[in-house]
């Protein structure tokens, strides 16, 4: 009910930088009442762990790892996330996920592959 269409990933070296991207929409075209969206990642055979999520009031919650390097912000009216991602580190290599939170309950993307090269 929910799709969304997740851009930006890819390589970066170490202390580099990558912008993530998510665009929700409803393929039905009707309206989207977005409460949080987000980044998730997951390593492998690890469980999903939260990078950073913005609600509809735009406070925003960050992992511990992401505080001070990472920015999440949104355009409210295209239904658009993004993670601007700075002084990327080797440790941040992961699948990264969008969530988002709608009156359809969550939906996520496939995600997207962030490898940081040392």
């Amino acid at each position: 009910q929910v799709q969304l269409v997740e851009s930006g990933g890819g390589l970066a070296h170490d202390g580099g930088s990558l912008t993530l991207s998510c665009v929700a929409s409803v393929p039905s075209g009707g309206p989207l009442n977005i409460i949080k969206m987000g980044w998730y990642t997951q390593a492998s055979g690890k469980e999903r762990d939260l990078v950073a999520s913005i609600n509809s009031d735009d406070t925003t919650t960050y992992a511990d790892s992401a505080k001070g390097r990472f920015a999440i912000f949104r355009d409210s009216g295209l239904n658009t996330a993004y993670l601007r991602m700075n002084d990327l580190k080797p440790e941040d290599t992961a699948h990264y996920y969008c969530i988002v939170d709608s009156q359809y309950g969550r939906s996520s993307s496939r995600g997207t592959q962030v490898t940081v090269s040392a």
